[in-house]
C-alpha cells in the first residue's frame, strides 16, 4: 500500500470516529443552512479538522480543497487532497446510517489515492492509480451485468436552486423505464463504491462538486468501470456531473443520456 493512502485512511477512520461517536448527541440548534436543501452540522466540521489535522502532521506542504473549510495551502502543489468530511449530511442528521468519509489526493492534478469509508458498516473502500481498488483487503471489480434492462441503478437528484430538475426528471423517467430498478441511496461516494464493489450496475449523479466524487471516481476506474460526463467527455468533476457503471451498461447508460443532454444544451437557461 502506498505511505500516503494509508495516512488517508487513518484520516478517514480519525473522521469516522468522530462522527460515529456523535451520531446521537451534536445538538440539532447547531445544524446550520448553507442554501436550501444543502446543510452543515457541527460534526461536519470536526470531522474535516480531524482529516486535515492528521494529513498535514505528515504532509504540510501538500494543499486541501474542503467542503467546508474550501482552498487550504498553494492551489499549485503537487499533491492536493479533496476532503469530503461528512457525505450524506442530510442521512445523519435524520439518523439514516448511509453517509461516507470521502479522500482522495491528486497528484499535478491527477486522481493519485483514493479513501472512502463508511463509518457505520466499517467499510473502507480504496483505490490507488493503477494498482487495483479494495473493499478492506479483497479486490473490486465492477458487475458482469451486461444489460441496461437487467441493471440496478442509483442517482441522486438535484435539490438546491438553480439546479435543472426537469432535466433530472428527464433522465430519471428514461432510466426507470429501460433499468432493472433505480435507487436513491443519498451519498455520492457511496454510490461510487458500490458501483465498483459490483452492488450497483451504474449510477448518473449530477449537481455535485469535487469532493463528492473523485475518491468514488478513481475507486471506480480501478475496479474496472466506466466514467464520463453526460457529454460523453472527461470533465465530470468539473462539470459536476457523472455516468459511472460497469462498460456495457456504461455504453447503454451514454445512449440514453447523450441526446438528453445535447437537447438540454440547446434549451433557454432558467434564470437561479
Amino acid at each position: 500500500m502506498h505511505p500516503m493512502l494509508n495516512i488517508g485512511i487513518r484520516a478517514a477512520r480519525a473522521a469516522g470516529k468522530v462522527i460515529t461517536q456523535n451520531i446521537d448527541r451534536y445538538d440539532p440548534m447547531t445544524i446550520e443552512k448553507k442554501q436550501r436543501n444543502d446543510f452543515v452540522t457541527e460534526i461536519d466540521r470536526k470531522a474535516e479538522a480531524e482529516i486535515i489535522n492528521t494529513l498535514g502532521r505528515s504532509y504540510s506542504d501538500h494543499s486541501f480543497l474542503c467542503e467546508e473549510s474550501g482552498l487550504i495551502g498553494d492551489a499549485n502543489s503537487e499533491f492536493q487532497w479533496i476532503i469530503d468530511p461528512l457525505d450524506g449530511t442530510t442521512n445523519f442528521i435524520h439518523g439514516l446510517p448511509h453517509f461516507s468519509v470521502s479522500i482522495a489526493l491528486t497528484q499535478h492534478g491527477k486522481l493519485f489515492q483514493a479513501v472512502v469509508y463508511d463509518p457505520m458498516r466499517q467499510e473502507l473502500f480504496t483505490a490507488g492509480k493503477g494498482e487495483g481498488a479494495f473493499l478492506d483487503s479483497k479486490r473490486l471489480r465492477v458487475s458482469p451485468t451486461s444489460k441496461l434492462e437487467n441493471a440496478l441503478l442509483s442517482s441522486g437528484f438535484p435539490y438546491r436552486d438553480g439546479q435543472d430538475l426537469d432535466f433530472y426528471q428527464r433522465t430519471s423517467r428514461h432510466y426507470t423505464e429501460r433499468s432493472g430498478g433505480v435507487r436513491r441511496l443519498g451519498s455520492a461516494a457511496l454510490d461510487l463504491a458500490y458501483v465498483a464493489a459490483g452492488r450497483i450496475d451504474g449510477t448518473w449523479l449530477t449537481g455535485l462538486s469535487s469532493w463528492d466524487m473523485a475518491a468514488g471516481g478513481l475507486i471506480v476506474r480501478e475496479a474496472g468501470g466506466l466514467l464520463n460526463d453526460f457529454d460523453g467527455g472527461d470533465d465530470w468533476m468539473s462539470k459536476g456531473e457523472v455516468i459511472a457503471a460497469t462498460p456495457k451498461v456504461h455504453h447503454q447508460m451514454m445512449e440514453v443520456m447523450k441526446p438528453l443532454s445535447a437537447a438540454r444544451h440547446k434549451m433557454p437557461q432558467k434564470k437561479a
